[in-house]
């Protein structure tokens, strides 16, 4: 049964918060690094702390910042600003189920004895270094690049449209921005010159699946336009792959999870690396499939191996899925179909695809459907409530 507007606006809006704080702990590399070296720095030398005024000019700066830093970097602000501030943690220990302010207190906890002078001006010294990070950069584009995006990285060369997300800091955890820049990224390369078209991610990961901060925006007509809108994006999303008119080859170059791994059934042609699996943890977060995997997937695998997958949350490695027919193979030939004839390619991928194309959009509507459900339902707030809250113990 689905809770009331009001009942699930609220609780919505409790998950909202503690995802902003708890969701898995990434952050940018350049300021994990920053921080590394300013603590390597206290510890080999006696540092005079920084005055006053420079510890109230970087609290300026901070609110200033444009970009999240991330839930670590966010805590390990909080921690040194009480313990410049107040000193040593001297608060009770909150509840493990209040676990918002658990994992504050923990990190203002872990700076143990660190005086209030050098709290300071690490403090200075952090908020420096995520200011730098912000200054502004170009992304090198590669040769034959056409049109510019924010998410992604997109060039043609030697008949190859090559799509990259490009959230490397973020594991490819895909955003509202990134589900409409895709969008138009592949209505582009349909339309141009090239014979193929190339998804892959950069970094370590492949895709990450939705970044979980999607679900914390909660728009002036509540939870249900938040699920319907959500649910729309979603449809358009799909339906791209569906009607894509050439050979559409994913290169899998790390791990995948959720929306990344179910549209893979269809790509004409899917690739992977050794490093890369394969993971979609529904029900765990009780949720269900999409991408015309609840279709595709029985089909490719069978229904019992289909089943381990989206049912059971099962993850396959690289070899697993070549031996269940996920994956193509554990390489590329990708310059080779590059020199295949442009129009025949393309002709004998929609004849191929024509065959099913009705049922696959009745697939993605249905899937679509349930899902926006899912969406609405206690189970499936309740679980990813559980999810972050285990989250948060790590």
């Amino acid at each position: 049964m689905i809770d009331s507007s009001a009942r699930l606006s609220g609780r919505f809006r409790v998950m909202a918060a503690a995802i902003k704080l708890l969701s898995p702990w990434r952050f940018d590399r350049f300021a994990r690094a920053s921080i590394a070296v300013c603590a390597q720095l206290h510890r080999s030398a006696a540092v005079m702390g920084a005055s006053v005024e420079e510890f109230n000019a970087a609290k300026e700066k901070l609110g200033a910042l444009k970009k999240d830093p991330g839930n670590e970097v966010k805590l390990k602000v909080y921690a040194l600003f009480k313990q410049a501030t107040q000193g040593p943690c001297n608060t009770p220990k909150p509840s493990m189920l209040d676990f918002v302010n658990k994992a504050k207190w923990d990190a203002w906890k872990s700076l143990g004895s660190v005086s209030q002078e050098e709290a300071r001006q690490q403090y200075v010294d952090l908020i420096s270094s995520l200011v730098g990070t912000e200054a502004p950069a170009v992304a090198a584009q590669p040769t034959g690049s056409t049109k510019g995006f924010q998410t992604l990285l997109v060039s043609t060369e030697d008949n190859i449209t090559t799509i990259r997300l490009n959230r490397p800091e973020k594991k490819n955890a895909i955003t509202v921005e990134m589900y409409n820049e895709l969008i138009e990224a592949l209505d582009l390369a349909g339309k141009d010159s090239s014979v193929i078209t190339v998804i892959t991610g950069s970094g370590d990961y492949y895709c990450s699946g939705n970044d979980l901060n999607n679900f914390t925006k909660i728009p002036e007509g509540g939870v249900e336009k938040m699920a319907k809108d959500a649910g729309e994006l979603l449809k358009r999303y799909v339906k791209v792959y569906i009607d894509f008119p050439k050979p559409l080859i994913g290169v899998i170059n790390g791990p995948a999870v959720g929306v990344s791994v179910t549209l893979l059934g269809l790509f004409d042609v899917v690739y992977a690396t050794e490093k890369a699996t394969f993971h979609t943890p529904f029900s765990q977060l009780g949720q269900s499939p999409e991408g015309c995997s609840s279709y595709l997937f029985p089909k490719i695998m069978g229904a019992a191996k289909a089943s381990e997958m989206l049912l059971f949350n099962k993850k396959l490695t690289a070899a697993q899925a070549c031996e269940v027919g996920l994956v193509t193979e554990v390489w590329t030939r990708l310059k080779a179909y590059a020199k295949l004839p442009k129009n025949s390619l393309a002709l004998s991928k929609q004849l191929i695809r024509a065959v099913e194309k009705e049922k696959l959009h009745a697939v993605n509507d249905a899937e679509v459907e349930r899902l926006v459900e899912r969406w609405l339902s206690d189970e499936c707030m309740q679980a990813i409530m559980s999810f972050f809250q285990a989250k948060s113990k790590l």
